[in-house]
């Protein structure tokens, strides 16, 4: 038996496709959308009263393992390698990374995120402990190999566990070559090739720091110093790797790249990334990239050439929780060069094309999932109704995943 549908009203309904629409209603079917519009016929409307409904928020980059952390490692302002250093020592007295997962991903959903970017080093696809409600999550195995020998293995658990996808439709598989300092050039390559063979996403680290530049274009710096702390300094035999947009052009070669944070890419690196769009996009972390006090986000640059753009929050190792929408928040304070509509898009549709979601998710449009996030307004009126958005009132209150509302009350 079908399910009977019914239709949610709300102040504004954002479709991102379209212009916002008010007293809107969208109507639901199942796990899809099968009206969206000011209808006064059909199923029965529960008014949600003065909300906005927008589709459900992409967290295109996070690392759920950490999820358990009461609070960001270090201080604000510090090194990366500094900071790596005490990753380091986290996961080495890390406990139940299974128990994290299903915190962040249960935090994920609170604040209205219904699509995950997950980069994992442990395979907890079969874990019997996920929420019941999950958001739709792409799973990013991370590989590190800094080494030829630690490549050459790290390639092989990567096969491994493409070869077994596992049973869940809401768990897709994908690769996460880490970044420039960890990862052998034969270890990218492998990776890319896997991509290419399985048809799956990858996503790195890259132009994260100016330490990890000093490492590619001169061989030395604190990034050198850790890994030749740790046994892993291996000068690369492979020379083609000597830039950032050495790794975007073999990056380029995958169905779908996501490039992590891209902090310091220059003009060259942008041409490049707007010029591959269609299957690439930059994961900007806003508050994570505060929190290392790095230069400011090039954001309306990257934008202004085509880039295509996506939102994260990185981990609760360097963000003090895992809300996307104070991530979009945060781009609307910091970037005023940046349009409202345009932050929204960047934490829904944004996200989704990053990670190969955008047929299903990123926007409330009929044959679409019936996953959104439902946002308290304040009372303005303003020109833009994009502006009630990121206005301070405004908070995450309900969040829908696949038709059916997370938490108490579910249909």
């Amino acid at each position: 038996m079908n399910p009977e549908p019914f239709a949610l009203r709300a102040r504004f309904v954002f479709p991102v496709a379209g212009p916002p629409v008010a007293d809107g209603v969208i109507v639901v079917e199942g796990p899809d959308i099968v009206a969206v519009g000011s209808q006064s016929s059909g199923p029965r409307v529960d008014d949600l009263g003065n909300v906005a409904i927008l589709p459900g928020l992409v967290n295109a980059h996070t690392h759920l393992e950490f999820s358990s952390l009461a609070e960001p490692l270090g201080s604000p302002g510090m090194s990366l390698s500094d900071w790596v250093r005490l990753v380091m020592d986290q996961r080495l007295a890390a406990g139940d990374a299974q128990q994290a997962v299903r915190r962040g991903l249960e935090e994920c959903v609170a604040a209205g995120t219904t699509a995950v970017g997950d980069i994992a080093t442990a395979d907890w696809r079969a874990a019997d402990n996920l929420p019941q409600q999950m958001p739709t999550t792409v799973m990013f195995h991370e590989s590190i190999g800094p080494t030829l020998v630690r490549a050459q293995a790290a390639v092989a658990a990567a096969e491994a566990f493409l070869a077994s996808p596992g049973t869940r439709t809401d768990i897709l598989p994908a690769l996460g070559p880490h970044a420039p300092y960890t990862v052998h050039p034969h270890l990218l390559t492998s990776l890319v090739e896997l991509s290419r063979h399985y048809r799956v996403p990858l996503a790195m680290h890259l132009a994260e720091t100016r330490e990890e530049l000093e490492l590619l274009h001169l061989s030395s710096g604190p990034f050198r110093e850790l890994l030749e702390s740790v046994d892993a300094w291996e000068p690369a035999d492979d020379p083609r790797f000597a830039s950032i947009v050495d790794y975007l052009a073999e990056l380029a070669r995958a169905p779908r790249a996501l490039v992590i944070h891209g902090n310091y890419l220059d003009g060259e690196e942008i041409e490049f990334l707007g010029a591959h769009c269609k299957t690439m996009s930059v994961v900007y972390c806003p508050r994570t990239h505060d929190s290392f006090a790095h230069e400011p986000y090039p954001l309306a640059r990257l934008l202004a050439a085509g880039v295509s753009m996506a939102l994260g929050t990185d981990s609760r190792a360097s963000n003090p929780d895992l809300s996307l929408f104070e991530e979009m928040r945060h781009v609307a304070a910091h970037h005023p060069d940046v349009d409202p509509a345009t932050v929204l898009r960047l934490g829904t549709l944004g996200g989704a094309a990053a990670l190969g979601l955008d047929e299903r998710l990123g926007t409330i449009e009929p044959g679409k999932t019936a996953s959104f996030a439902v946002v308290a307004l304040g009372d303005d009126t303003p020109a833009d109704p994009h502006e009630l958005l990121f206005a301070p009132e405004a908070r995450v209150v309900q969040t829908w995943i696949r038709g059916q509302r997370s938490g108490a009350g579910d249909r």
